[in-house]
């Protein structure tokens, strides 16, 4: 289940690399470390839930917020709300 919804989430990522803003750009790369993470860590913890990898992501983002800047905070925050939506 967490493997198909990555994989969803990436390739809406990928598809959007040729119409994306510079902005969005930075948000979907930065955003696409932590989701790669995160199903990772799920599938070494033999969890397949995705509600678990959205809180693993939203974890890792708000662990890491002292990277950005409370503006690519944003960016990133609503470009993960806009790959949810749309990966569902």
């Amino acid at each position: 289940m967490i493997q198909d919804y990555e994989e969803k989430i990436l390739d809406l990522i990928d598809a959007m690399v040729e119409t994306a803003s510079d902005d969005e750009l930075f948000a979907s790369g930065y955003l696409r470390g932590h989701i790669s993470l995160a199903a990772a860590d799920c599938e070494q913890a033999e969890v397949d839930c995705i509600d678990m990898l959205k809180q693993r992501v939203d974890g890792s983002l708000k662990d890491n917020a002292n990277e950005l800047t409370p503006a690519d905070q944003v960016l990133v925050a609503n470009l993960w709300s806009n790959l949810q939506k749309h990966a569902s």
